[in-house]
């Protein structure tokens, strides 16, 4: 490997952005050279055998490939013939270029008469205007199929109906396709409701997007830019109202200060999950001069992990095939019903993560798909399922590689998909024959006929799985994303009808993302990024910093001092483990200057910022939608509440005091049009157009549709899918996957296990709630008021608990409080406890357990801040606990003494939807 020279190229290949929990450019983004520059004679040698193939021109020779994700050269509308695709010659599904006009028909169509609006549309794509670097990928005529035969906005008995997309906080990963109701006399939002005709969701909401009018007129809800002394942080009556030029001068003043005296890496720029956030946030700290973009989450244990070890593979992500990459969806005669799937590791019924909507297994189901459900907790699909496997938690890569064995020893795989796309097999195969049947039986504590029947399920064809976050949240979480993920490359299952689909976003909205930090900042800032000592995301092209590193620096000041912070729609006070005392308040009140943006105010936000800026929600706001398949606007239906303001709005107006060349456009929708530029199209287009996807083909690996330079293949080093990972090698880490005990277990601790006899994971998602958000909505608080924990009747009988009773949930580090949920859904060896806990009925000021007593009951004081070996994974699903039932004295929230008097006169709840009415 000492041939081997690492190169990235510009802004190419970088993993999608806005996937839900993310900001990473591809995990396998090494390459040996870019293949837009002139590259020298080198070699490429590796000491293992080569795998056996009809193509051997793929091992043993470099590939000169930019960083791993979907963007292949070729344009997605055909396949390139002298400059000019198929598609554009007319030749495409035999279509012939053209666009025809549409005629209106409904009484409110804002569309012009005079825009042309088909099914399919090739479009001439412009240029961009910015200095940016910006990829090169998808310079030609996209081919698009849209949803512009239906109005974007329309009247309906005496109501404004406004079709959009709700991505914005408070809510979940998908942004699902909404039609909001407005008045037409007055302009106030009346109720929301699922589009129907929108083809990615289908008109399927949740009771959190339902209840969006409790949030819009949410007394408690932030209206206006606020400020208070930094000496008075977590003081609920010192909050003074400003405006917004009066805050946004005051973070320039104090954010460029701190940059030109101790550089911009002694500021953090921090978002929560998913959604717009995480690349705007980071563009913004790009353009200030910072490196350091992180959530607070510890070893990045969202979605991450899996994406890392998946781009370590094959060069690309997969998903389920679920239909959802087509507008007419299940009708596709492309498409076909998998004829399994397995759930793994996560409920998306209820989580929907990833981009991916639970409702569409449900679709599936109904159509033929069988089910495995992999998961210590039975959920309505385990209940329903062909095969539940109740394993023990953190016991995922036993399982993956016991089946793989069972699969590879009964000439279940597939032989000829292996032999022609697959490198390292062999080895794979020694890797995996330790993992025998019996013993992974008694690891896992599951049935071993459950285990051959779970493998042979997996090894028919086609195969889809749904992974989700228990992989992620495992100390070893790359080697047991590398384990699962095998299984459906050795099968056979990759990018074929029904399978594992490989993904990207629509066109190359991957310029979302701030450029490649190796463009912006000079090899010592780089190193100076906050966990760069963690070769695997370093090396991987990942902008964020490690989040572990962050927290620990925040606190220690070693080897710097972070000076300030900007922290946008998250709240780690109430989601990040303490461990035990609360690292991230004490880290964040080390700082000179903290900034807080979001919709309420939240612990974090009272705990530890000088200036709060108030966020809108999205019936309030312009914006974009962009996950994997599809371009839709989130289009405003009502004017915002007070002077809240959205997060792209706030960003792009701050972010162009330090740098408009990261933030073009003199208006915002100007830089939305630059955003979706490789579209072809404008903001404003794309409102008309409504849904925008692009042409997808399977098996994208066998028509030089994978990698950039149009060779077969996929874009690895080896142009082959790697079950022995050349970069994981690279990077000091074990190539092949293997099984290792999670530290806090029965069997890695028996003593330990003495006393605290419980295994412990956490984190299972409810319809009522998204993380820390939600705790404040009547009606959803109402559904499920406490948090709880979910016991065996067996296990609770021993201890003497019975239904609702408030018990200490303890482990070596911490302990907390939630209520008993006794139900046989989790074996008796297991509890499940909630998380992301935080009581805006409480103080707001800390009475001994936090602002809005978030320390009371929240299972993050239980768990330890600590990530794996890469700087990825967590021990959130896996740890040891005992429970035991609470006194009566230690029940009781500590509540305002007198709420008028708190909340009056300059505190934060002065500044409300009622006020506002009054003025």
């Amino acid at each position: 490997m000492e041939n081997m020279k690492v190169h990235y190229g510009s802004n190419t290949g970088r993993m999608s952005i806005l996937n839900s929990c993310f900001l990473v450019f591809a995990a396998s983004g090494a390459i040996l050279q870019n293949p837009r520059k002139t590259h020298g004679t080198q070699s490429m040698t590796h000491p293992l055998r080569r795998c056996k193939s009809e193509n051997d021109a793929f091992v043993g020779k470099p590939c000169f490939l930019h960083a791993a994700s979907l963007r292949c050269e070729r344009t997605r509308g055909g396949v390139r013939e002298g400059g000019v695709t198929q598609a554009a010659r007319g030749r495409h599904l035999g279509l012939d270029g053209g666009s025809s006009s549409f005629a209106s028909v409904h009484p409110f169509d804002t569309r012009e008469s005079d825009v042309a609006v088909t099914q399919r549309i090739d479009i001439p794509h412009d240029s961009d205007s910015s200095k940016e670097v910006r990829p090169t990928f998808f310079n030609e005529p996209p081919v698009m199929y849209t949803g512009g035969d239906v109005p974007w906005q329309w009247e309906e008995d005496g109501m404004i109906c406004t079709r959009s997309a709700a991505w914005s906080a408070p809510g979940c990963h998908d942004g699902c396709g909404v039609i909001v109701y407005t008045d037409k006399e007055t302009g106030k939002f009346i109720k929301v409701e699922g589009d129907e005709e929108n083809p990615y969701y289908q008109g399927r909401l949740c009771m959190r997007c339902l209840d969006v009018a409790e949030a819009i007129y949410h007394p408690d809800r932030l209206l206006y830019p606020m400020k208070r002394d930094p000496k008075d942080r977590g003081k609920a009556d010192k909050w003074t109202r400003i405006t917004w030029e009066e805050a946004y001068d005051m973070i320039d003043e104090k954010f460029t200060a701190i940059r030109d005296e101790f550089g911009g890496k002694s500021i953090i720029f921090a978002s929560g999950t998913g959604r717009v956030t995480p690349p705007i946030n980071a563009r913004l700290g790009y353009a200030l001069g910072s490196i350091q973009y992180s959530y607070f989450h510890s070893g990045n244990a969202c979605y991450v992990p899996r994406v890392a070890a998946a781009n370590t593979i094959m060069g690309c992500y997969t998903c389920p095939d679920f239909s959802m990459q087509f507008p007419d969806r299940y009708d596709n005669p492309e498409w076909v019903a998998p004829k399994n799937i397995f759930i793994w590791g996560n409920n998306p019924l209820i989580a929907n993560a990833d981009g991916n909507l639970g409702h569409w297994v449900v679709d599936c189901m109904q159509r033929g798909s069988k089910l495995v459900v992999v998961d210590p907790r039975l959920t309505w699909l385990a209940s329903r399922a062909e095969l539940w496997l109740q394993l023990r938690p953190g016991t995922d890569s036993m399982l993956a590689l016991a089946m793989s064995k069972y699969i590879i020893e009964n000439n279940l795989y597939d032989a000829d998909f292996v032999d022609k796309w697959c490198y390292g097999f062999d080895e794979y195969y020694e890797a995996v024959k330790p993992y025998d049947l019996d013993q992974a039986a008694e690891v896992c504590w599951l049935e071993k006929e459950d285990i051959i029947r779970a493998s042979e399920l997996m090894a028919e064809q086609p195969t889809a799985v749904q992974w989700g976050l228990a992989l992620d949240m495992n100390l070893q979480c790359i080697t047991a994303s590398q384990a699962v993920h095998n299984l459906w490359c050795i099968t056979g299952q990759v990018d074929r009808p029904g399978g594992m689909i490989t993904v990207h976003d629509p066109y190359n909205t991957e310029v979302w993302l701030p450029p490649d930090p190796r463009e912006v900042f000079t090899p010592q800032q780089e190193k100076e990024r906050i966990g760069s000592t963690y070769e695997m995301i370093t090396n991987s092209g990942m902008v964020q910093c490690q989040a572990d590193s962050m927290i620990d620096q925040l606190v220690t000041g070693r080897p710097f001092k972070i000076h300030a912070a900007w922290i946008q729609s998250t709240n780690p006070l109430a989601c990040c483990a303490q461990d035990p005392e609360p690292r991230v308040e004490k880290g964040l009140k080390n700082c000179d200057f903290v900034v807080g943006v979001d919709c309420f105010m939240t612990p974090t936000l009272m705990a530890n910022c000088d200036v709060v800026l108030p966020l809108c929600f999205y019936p309030e706001r312009e914006g974009l939608r962009s996950v994997w398949y599809y371009i839709q606007n989130t289009n405003k239906a009502c004017e915002p509440m007070g002077e809240s303001k959205d997060d792209f709005q706030i960003n792009w107006e701050l972010g162009r005091r330090w740098n408009k060349d990261l933030w073009p456009g003199e208006t915002l929708e100007e830089y939305f049009s630059y955003l979706i530029q490789e579209a072809g199209i404008t903001y404003d287009d794309s409102r008309k157009l409504n849904w925008i996807y692009p042409e997808f083909h399977y098996f994208k690996y066998a028509k030089g549709e994978q990698r950039p330079d149009g060779q077969l293949g996929f874009n690895t080093m080896t142009g082959r899918i790697e079950l022995y990972s050349l970069l994981l090698a690279q990077w000091g880490q074990k190539p092949l996957p293997y099984y290792a005990e999670p530290p806090m277990s029965p069997y890695s601790q028996p003593e330990l296990y003495k006393e605290y006899n419980l295994v412990l994971t956490t984190g299972a998602r409810h319809y009522e709630s998204f993380h820390s958000e939600h705790r404040q909505m009547n009606r959803l608080r109402s559904a499920y008021p406490d948090p709880r924990f979910e016991i065996h009747p067996d296990a609770a009988a021993e201890r003497g608990i019975e239904e609702g009773d408030w018990c200490w949930i303890e482990s070596p580090i911490g302990r907390c409080r939630e209520r008993a949920h006794i139900t046989p859904i989790v074996d008796p060896r297991v509890v499940q406890a909630d998380h992301g806990w935080w009581f805006p009925e409480a103080d707001p000021e800390d009475q001994g357990e936090g602002c809005f007593a978030t320390y009371a009951r929240n299972i993050n004081v239980v768990l330890p801040s600590e990530c794996g070996d890469t700087g990825f994974g967590n021990q959130s699903k896996c740890y040891l606990c005992k429970v035991y039932k609470c006194e009566l004295d230690e029940i009781a929230l500590p509540a305002p003494e007198n709420p008028k008097e708190r909340f009056a006169d300059g505190s934060f709840r002065n500044f409300t939807y009622e006020a506002e009415m009054e003025a």
